[in-house]
């Protein structure tokens, strides 16, 4: 499909003005195929993993349904996610797009964050975007009335359901008028879904987005075979080899996030962990302190990073293998933003493993390529191109030039240009032998680079796993988001 640009949409002048504040010129597919569609009336299903523009496909038509001209403003449109970050992040874009409109009002409502507050906010919002337990305590408190919503949106509608909300969205959806407009975002489409739409939507358009077309090209996708029991080691080796300006570590429980944090800190490295177990006020300053660059690398569950909007992630690594195929879409689509390249490292641990993430590789369409491990040899070698790179920059922008008259005294004292660049750089990266574990590769590709196309595995491999077994992972519910 043919790019549209957003002028082609004949934006009301207000939302147009945000939308080119925001710097957007160009309609995603999602946005210039459901935005008409919803314009009309029509209920809709999208099908699309993150990173494609689905908060701006609904908010635009949304706010242009919503009458503010009202003596008192009433809810209109309600918005469900499943994780207080999703609603945080759909309640910033939306606020961003009414920025010159007035008498728009919202809302976010969530567990974990003031009860009082929401309900002063409740009082005068037109558009509430919520997770489902904390919409129906205020339906039960009576600080949300739906009786006059005209639309409702699910985003992330998979994902609430394998949370449990099954129930929750079915009362919400229930008690809003039957002519509503209904609105529904889902990566995948099980049978919980589909029991959905034909039970709440009339007549639904799907607006479908090839996978091939979500995951980025901009995103280099590697592994990297790892010895048994070395993944922290190998782990610390990348780090140290790429040196990533901001980082994301994915692991599928809470307490692989903790364990791999603490590992971290304990390396040197800034690192924070981000997932369900933590207070809101601490998740809130923990991604705070990523956005701003306070800390490197984020160490993050699936569903705690779903509201993570961060455009300069320059590395995404999967330390566990991801227990879907739409996991690793979503993971690897924090990266790769806003037209800037990026990469997606996974850590790959014996042939379970591999048969595991060879199947996600070729569900997802990708092509992913085998890396060695990088030897100290190797890091070394990229540490001191990282700091000559840091020199050169320095002395391009002319921020060195202050200290030439510290330098003028020492040549006077007798010193030479290379003694004084040694001892300064001494002085400024201190001792550079790095404690580190050399790792080497594992035996299962006889470390020879391996590619993974599209899913395809190479014969050779294909012949070892034939009878593998899937890989298993936890069962404890608490300990899996």
């Amino acid at each position: 499909m043919n790019e549209i640009s957003f002028e082609q949409m004949e934006l009301t002048p207000k939302i147009k003005r945000a939308v080119d504040e925001m710097g957007f010129v160009s309609a995603t597919g999602i946005q210039s195929q459901i935005i008409p569609l919803i314009r009309q009336g029509i209920d809709v299903i999208g099908q699309s993993q993150t990173g494609t523009g689905k908060t701006l496909a609904f908010a635009i038509p949304a706010i242009e349904l919503i009458d503010n001209h009202a003596d008192k403003p009433v809810l209109q449109v309600l918005v469900l996610c499943p994780t207080r970050e999703l609603a945080q992040q759909a309640c910033t874009e939306i606020e961003k797009l009414t920025k010159f409109k007035s008498g728009i009002n919202t809302a976010e409502v969530y567990g974990g964050a003031s009860m009082e507050k929401q309900i002063f906010r409740l009082k005068t919002a037109n558009i509430v975007i919520g997770t489902p337990g904390r919409i129906m305590d205020h339906m039960r408190r009576g600080t949300i009335k739906l009786n006059n919503i005209k639309m409702v949106v699910l985003d992330e509608a998979d994902e609430m359901l394998s949370m449990g909300f099954r129930e929750d969205i079915e009362t919400i959806l229930a008690d809003t008028p039957d002519e509503r407009q209904t609105i529904l975002f889902s990566a995948t489409m099980p049978a919980g879904i589909l029991q959905l739409t034909k039970q709440y939507q009339k007549s639904p358009k799907l607006v479908a987005i090839n996978k091939t077309q979500v995951t980025a090209a901009k995103i280099e996708q590697l592994y990297v075979d790892c010895p048994v029991g070395k993944k922290q080691a190998v782990l610390n080796l990348l780090l140290h080899y790429y040196q990533p300006q901001r980082s994301l570590v994915f692991c599928n429980t809470k307490k692989m996030a903790d364990e791999i944090t603490a590992f971290l800190l304990e390396k040197g490295f800034e690192a924070e962990a981000l997932h369900g177990d933590l207070p809101q006020a601490q998740r809130t300053k923990v991604m705070n302190n990523f956005k701003q660059g306070k800390i490197a690398i984020l160490v993050a569950t699936d569903v705690a990073a779903r509201g993570i909007d961060v455009n300069n992630i320059n590395y995404v690594i999967n330390y566990d293998i991801p227990q879907q195929a739409e996991y690793y879409v979503h993971r690897i689509g924090r990266t790769g933003r806003a037209g800037k390249d990026g990469k997606a490292l996974t850590l790959v641990c014996g042939r379970r493993q591999m048969a595991l993430f060879s199947d996600i590789v070729r569900l997802s369409k990708s092509s992913v390529t085998n890396i060695s491990i990088p030897s100290l040899t190797q890091i070394s070698a990229a540490n001191m191109a990282h700091r000559a790179a840091l020199l050169d920059n320095m002395i391009t922008e002319g921020n060195a030039s202050m200290y030439s008259e510290i330098i003028n005294t020492l040549k006077r004292q007798g010193h030479n240009m290379e003694e004084i660049a040694a001892a300064a750089l001494k002085l400024a990266f201190g001792n550079s032998e790095l404690q580190l574990e050399e790792v080497k590769a594992g035996k299962m590709f006889d470390n020879r680079q391996q590619q993974i196309v599209k899913g395809k595995k190479q014969k050779n491999y294909k012949n070892q796993t034939k009878n593998s077994k899937p890989n298993k992972y936890s069962n404890n519910k608490n300990n899996i988001r």
